[in-house]
């Protein structure tokens, strides 16, 4: 009996071996007859290349580019003298054809490179988050902060000056107010950022996004009360340093009959659309 069952295998291990051998001759075969395939005269076939690949420039977007008018161009209700104005409107469009201001806003962080006298090489670069855009015409600036060392630096620069060589976006986007000066009483790390940063790419044809950080402010005493109604805050988390009460107590300082002052109200939509037709008509000459 286990000479019987020794033999049978035997045979299973002989035909296992035989049909692997089969299997790897009929593979060869296959294989030698595709490489050495020819034509109907006899000649090999030609060599096909493959097809080239498709790059696609993902910088580049189909949509139209968004419109933007910078608000310096927009005269203050209180600007009586509309020639003054224009001129001022001349002088910007001119700096513009020599200068790339881009479009930015409260809550974007900028690079800004700007000539000085007393700086090594002459160069001095600076980068931060714009808190603060004010002013109108040639007399337009806005404030970068940044924090070096521990310590708060805050420069104000005009936008049109002519000492201003380059200004570079890094990131662009807005923020739930359109003033950032409570930044000076906030933590550190909301106004921390490293000069050796990078562009974020941006959408051109897209809405600049919206950042919806709210701050952590420090102990007071504050620069200001941000908590009074006048300020209309949005981007600071007062429940965390203030209590019920001092938030009603704040409440006292209300001016709810501002919003129906209509002097208060300057509607400039159809003076932006009309300059913003001037600027890019020039601009393109």
């Amino acid at each position: 009996m286990a000479a019987c069952t020794r033999r049978v295998a035997e045979v299973l291990c002989s035909f296992r071996t035989f049909r692997q051998i089969q299997h790897q001759n009929e593979r060869f075969i296959s294989t030698s007859l595709t490489h050495h395939a020819v034509t109907g005269d006899g000649q090999p076939p030609k060599f096909t290349p493959p097809p080239k690949p498709v790059i696609v420039d993902k910088t580049k977007y189909d949509a139209p580019q968004r419109r933007f008018l910078s608000p310096e161009f927009i005269a203050p209700r209180s600007r009586t003298s509309g020639l003054k104005f224009i001129a001022e409107r001349r002088d910007m469009i001119k700096r513009r054809k020599t200068l790339n201001i881009p479009e930015f806003y409260v809550g974007s962080i900028l690079a800004v490179t700007m000539k000085d006298p007393y700086a090594s090489g002459t160069m001095n670069r600076f980068l931060g988050i714009c808190t603060q855009r004010s002013g109108s015409g040639l007399g337009a600036t806005f404030i970068l902060r940044n924090i070096i060392d521990g310590q708060g630096v805050e420069i104000c620069y005009e936008l049109y000056n002519p000492r201003v060589q380059a200004i570079e976006v890094l990131k662009l986007e807005k923020r739930l107010d359109d003033n950032l000066m409570y930044l000076r009483d906030a933590l550190p790390e909301y106004s921390t950022f490293d000069f050796d940063m990078k562009p974020v790419p941006h959408n051109p044809s897209a809405d600049v996004p919206i950042n919806t950080v709210k701050v952590r402010m420090k102990p007071k005493p504050w620069s200001k009360r941000w908590e009074r109604p006048k300020f209309n805050v949005q981007g600071i988390r007062f429940d965390l340093c203030l209590t019920p009460e001092q938030m009603q107590h704040a409440q006292k300082w209300a001016q709810p009959w501002q919003e129906f002052d209509m002097l208060k109200h300057h509607d400039t939509e159809h003076l932006k659309e009309a300059i913003l037709k001037e600027v890019e008509a020039k601009l393109r000459k």
